[in-house]
């Protein structure tokens, strides 16, 4: 007799099953410890990533820009903050030159080297942190001059979430922005105008004082270094004070003839500079343009375009076509009046 199809069915169940329970529990390791081992590991990253004491740059690693750090920087951190290390559990006990190996094997980190590998002139050393980087072919842990980007998308803040939905609302209010009410705009005109004051205000005195302290000192004194940087955090950019000058000391020949570029620029602009009266004259006529533009309102405007409106019908009501209509019936009159005349004095003649 032969089997149905779905006895054969059961056996060749059966035989999976005891197959599957052959399996060697030292050699494979069950998936829910394989996905519990690699969100430890993810969230170590997280964490390390976010902690503020784990000092970091933004590069650009082949076209992507990318968050990295230094090897030197990452052993010591571990050192100094090893509570960290707890959320591994098990793996709590690695050193730092391990875990990195391990998220490196896991693809969380990949090592970086820098693309410019000699010192540009004028410098006495490499930058220390690079802004191009290029993959290592080595990609194994090492403290000596190495960096390490991290691969993964961080997670997104809450205050980026709601500028996300900021950002359209922001940009219908600028297509509006003709249709806005005259106080509405005589505030992002003041709001525009004082932010470009300040913008230009922190240029020129950031220049005054590198200039100054350059010719003076021979010392590169740049506040807020970051404020023209093109990659830079929110963070970075409203950094006061620079680190440290890496640059050699300029010579005193070239000090001194910037010096007396300035003070012969100085010069000529004292010498070419308007007197008070020209000066009071652009002032005023500077000062009347602004008043119109902010003095303007839509009432005005149309109580201004009514009364054009009235000049525009008296004039229309005291026009010469209408002058010689009105006086047209004078004319008939006064011609009539001669002929009734002549025939009165006819008749009183023909009578006599």
């Amino acid at each position: 007799m032969t089997k149905s199809g779905a006895e054969k069915k059961r056996v060749r169940r059966s035989a999976a099953l005891q197959n599957g329970g052959s399996r060697d529990p030292n050699n494979d390791t069950p998936p829910r410890k394989q996905v519990k081992e690699k969100d430890l590991f993810q969230l170590f990253s997280e964490k390390v990533r976010d902690h503020k004491e784990l000092e970091s740059r933004w590069g650009v690693l082949q076209e992507t820009r990318v968050e990295y750090f230094r090897g030197k920087d990452f052993v010591s951190f571990l050192g100094k903050h090893p509570e960290v290390k707890e959320v591994l559990e098990s793996d709590k006990s690695l050193g730092p030159e391990d875990i990195a190996n391990v998220l490196l094997g896991r693809s969380l980190l990949v090592r970086c080297d820098r693309v410019v590998k000699t010192v540009r002139p004028g410098k006495k050393k490499l930058s220390t942190w690079p802004a191009h980087l290029e993959i290592h072919p080595d990609q194994h842990f090492s403290d000596n001059d190495a960096f390490f980007a991290w691969t993964f998308v961080k997670r997104r803040p809450l205050w980026q979430t709601i500028l996300s939905f900021v950002w359209p609302v922001v940009t219908l209010a600028i297509c509006l922005f003709p249709v806005f009410p005259h106080q509405c705009k005589l505030l992002v005109l003041y709001t525009c105008a004082g932010l470009l004051l300040l913008i230009f205000s922190v240029l020129s005195v950031r220049g005054l004082i590198f200039g100054t302290v350059w010719i003076l000192l021979g010392r590169r004194l740049w506040i807020f270094p970051n404020i023209l940087a093109e990659e830079t955090t929110l963070s970075e950019l409203f950094q006061f004070w620079p680190k440290k000058d890496e640059e050699e000391r300029p010579k005193w020949t070239s000090r001194l003839f910037y010096a007396a570029v300035a003070a012969v620029f100085i010069l000529v602009l004292r010498h070419h500079a308007p007197d008070e009266a020209a000066r009071a004259r652009y002032q005023r006529r500077v000062s009347n343009i602004i008043d119109d533009v902010l003095e303007w309102s839509p009432k005005l405007a149309l109580s201004g375009f009514m009364d054009q409106e009235s000049v525009v019908n008296a004039t229309e009501t005291h026009s010469p076509a209408t002058e010689e209509h009105v006086a047209q019936p004078k004319e008939e009159h006064e011609v009539e009046e001669p002929l009734v005349y002549e025939e009165e004095s006819g008749d009183s003649h023909h009578k006599q």
